[in-house]
């Protein structure tokens, strides 16, 4: 009896076993940002998942571990989202609040799941192929699927931000060809060691050479340090300050809580905060001074009332002042920019707005359903995907908090002559990963774009990054501060700006003509040899 129960146990655990393994090696994938940043585990992190999707018999189990996977990668990264319970300083009941939280926060985790067992139903399909197509396969797969997902409303979490800000040099291959180019150096290396593995098995059945397994080592190792020396020569790059490029901006992190801000007492620390602020920085002699997002929560046609913009009129310091704009019976999250005479001379609109936070998505479907559970006005719209922002001292890359998560967003404007990124945002409602997290987001898009940037934020962490990705000045958190640097307009072109993503598109086209070309071979070799 004994015997039997024992055997149970072992079969139990033998059946439990891949699970347990896909998800631990999920979540090792999700310690990899902030706030743990142990990024180098990213580099073996996929290695237990593609073994046991390539080894699972006949594909039959490999469904609910590449699911566990994505949902211990993404939940784990993405768990600050949990920061925003409770939101009864929005009117929210504290039940209400936690179900809308695990809501949010377990969708995005299970879409992570889908996303990943999408990519094992592909290796599982070609998983007769030889190791070197399997890799290609799985890498161009990958990127694909980050490309998909990154089109829509809901992204976050790539492979390639488990890198930021940490390891600068091998994020630098973002300059060739954006973020998937980091993505698949890391799915390229996880997939040789892996494959190293599954021949290393099979030399125990069988009489495959050992050399076949340090051959899949050699060139994992051989590829990560190649990919390492690449992003140094572009990292070791000299970056050109000229005089006449350079523009000195402040910026102000006003520290204002969320729970405050619609409050009249909120409106009127605001107010104090960065007025006075923008009058500390002025007789500094800054250039311009940049605010976060919404750090004025009024309408447009308030703003001139207000005694920040007297005070640009009198100072004469050009402002970048995060406000509401209105477009007809909707508004708009802004950031607006009044010239030295404090007049409005241009407008960006955020374009990327947080479903169910900010907008409700299928509203004519959804609205009244949706509007019951969600504190916000369902009224906010987003700006057009096209726009440009010029300043007096160039054109400016925009980006307004959510946004930095989207590299196609600073591409484009940089392609279309944007000389120095500003990002303003609000991330007052979470714990201190989420905006360290954000900060890792604009390193990336500084280097891609190669320009300078200036961050500032409502609570933290507010920052200065050169387009080495290097932080020159980072805030506290939940901390009110000011702070200027000196940053040089460019207009250089890295590969990425100028042909955008081409590498995604040349491994898709790739690894699917060889598998057509092997496959079609084979069917060959058959029809001589039935």
């Amino acid at each position: 009896m004994q015997k039997k129960q024992n055997k149970k146990q072992r079969e139990r655990l033998t059946t439990l076993l891949p699970y347990l393994i896909a998800l631990a090696s999920g979540i090792l994938m999700g310690l990899t940002v902030a706030p743990v940043g142990a990024w180098f585990l990213a580099w073996i992190a996929i290695v237990p998942l593609w073994v046991l999707v390539v080894t699972s018999a006949k594909g039959k189990n490999q469904f609910p571990p590449a699911f566990l996977w994505g949902i211990g990668f993404h939940g784990v990264a993405l768990f600050w989202i949990t920061g925003i319970h409770p939101m009864t300083w929005l009117g929210v009941p504290w039940l209400p609040s936690l179900a809308i939280t695990l809501f949010c926060w377990g969708f995005i985790s299970v879409l992570g799941g889908v996303f990943v067992s999408i990519w094992a139903a592909v290796m599982v399909r070609v998983n007769g192929q030889k190791p070197w197509l399997r890799v290609l396969i799985g890498i161009a797969v990958w990127c694909g699927l980050e490309s998909l997902w990154s089109a829509g409303p809901l992204w976050w979490s790539s492979l390639a931000y488990t890198q930021s800000p940490h390891n600068l040099v091998i994020v630098h291959l973002g300059q060739l060809s954006g973020p998937n180019t980091v993505t698949a150096a890391i799915a390229a290396v996880n997939g040789l060691i892996a494959e190293a593995y599954i021949k290393r098995q099979d030399i125990k059945m069988s009489s495959v050479p050992l050399r076949f397994v340090n051959k899949y080592l050699a060139t994992a190792t051989g590829l990560l340090i190649t990919l390492h020396l690449i992003g140094f020569i572009l990292y070791s790059r000299p970056i050109a300050q000229l005089p006449e490029a350079a523009l000195k901006v402040g910026i102000i992190q006003g520290n204002i809580p969320n729970r405050l801000l619609r409050s009249s007492e909120g409106f009127r620390r605001a107010q104090e905060n960065y007025t006075n602020g923008y009058l500390t920085l002025a007789n500094q002699g800054v250039d311009a001074v940049l605010t976060p997002e919404g750090a004025l929560p009024i309408f447009q046609r308030n703003l001139l009332e207000t005694a920040l913009v007297a005070a640009v009129k009198e100072k004469g310091v050009v402002a970048w002042i995060g406000a509401f704009g209105e477009r007809g019976d909707s508004y708009t999250i802004s950031l607006f920019t009044f010239n030295s005479k404090g007049e409005i001379v241009s407008r960006y609109d955020k374009a990327k707005l947080v479903p169910l936070g900010e907008y409700i998505p299928f509203e004519g479907i959804l609205g009244g359903l949706v509007q019951r559970l969600s504190p916000l006005d369902a009224h906010q719209v987003p700006g057009s995907a096209n726009q440009l922002f010029d300043t007096p001292f160039g054109r400016a890359i925009a980006s307004i908090c959510y946004e930095s998560a989207f590299p196609e967003q600073f591409r484009r404007q940089a392609a279309m002559g944007g000389q120095f990124i500003l990002s303003s945002s609000n991330d007052a409602h979470y714990t201190a990963s989420m905006p360290f997290q954000h900060h890792a987001q604009d390193i990336m898009r500084a280097i891609e774009t190669d320009r300078w940037s200036a961050r500032a934020t409502n609570t933290g962490y507010s920052a200065f990054v050169d387009p080495h990705g290097r932080t020159l000045w980072i805030s506290g958190y939940n901390t009110y501060e000011t702070h200027a640097e000196t940053i040089y307009r460019r207009q250089t072109q890295t590969l990425y700006v100028r042909w955008d993503d081409w590498l995604t598109p040349l491994l898709l086209i790739s690894s699917g003509g060889a598998w057509l070309v092997i496959r079609g071979m084979n069917k060959f070799t058959n029809f001589r040899n039935p």
